[in-house]
Formats: structure tokens, sequence, C-alpha cells
């Protein structure tokens, strides 16, 4: 059974930083590209930042230069270095993830989320 585990949100000042980890888990998996969207109230989820895999990266130009992503194959397991928060920044981060597997091929998994709140 896939997973995906989030940590790392929670309330920051503007100006502040976060850093947002997704661990995925399973049995004999192989992780294709990861990355983060977010969704804040009243608004569509949209794609933050992804990570293909060997394939390059690709940043959100909202965040751009203030968001970095960055993976650790080892771990199965995907950042998001968040810098420079704005309150625009806030909303619920969710992680992504096209994950192989034996039994059932390649399909895409979402993470629970973790709330970001950039508040002074």
């Amino acid at each position: 059974q896939v997973q995906l585990v989030e940590s790392g949100g929670g309330l920051v000042q503007p100006g502040g930083s976060l850093r947002l980890s997704c661990a995925a888990s399973g049995s004999n998996i192989i992780t294709n590209t990861m990355g983060w969207y977010r969704q804040a109230p009243g608004k569509q989820r949209e794609l933050v930042a992804h990570d293909r895999s060997g394939g390059g990266t690709n940043v959100a130009d909202s965040v751009k230069g203030r968001f970095t992503i960055s993976r650790d194959n080892a771990k199965n397991t995907v950042y998001l270095q968040m810098n420079s928060l704005k309150p625009e920044d806030t909303a619920v981060y969710y992680c992504n993830a096209n994950i192989y597997t034996y039994s059932s091929g390649s399909l895409d998994y979402w993470g629970q989320g973790t709330q970001v709140t950039v508040s002074s």
C-alpha cells in the first residue's frame, strides 16, 4: 500500500521560512515525478513545483525565486523549501507523486495535506 506522509507546515510570519517534507512508502515502489500543489480557501488547487526525477524541475511563477524543490531518491522524499513567505502563500499544501508498483503500474498519489499559514 502506497502512502505519502507530509510534515513541516505551520504558522509563520511574513518574510519567514518553512520546509515541507513528503515521504513516500510502500513495497518495491519506484517514484517518478514528485511535487507540491496548494489550495487556498475558495480557490482551485494549483501546482507549486514538481521534480521530474532526472528530468528537471518546474516552479510556478508566483513562487519562483522564493521556493525551492528538492528530493532524496534514496529516501523517496521530496522537500519544499519556502523562503520570503507572503500572506498569499497561505494554503493547504499537498504532496503529489507518480509512483510505479508492479501490481498497479504507474498511478498518482496524494498526501493528506499540511496547512501553511502566513500571518503576523
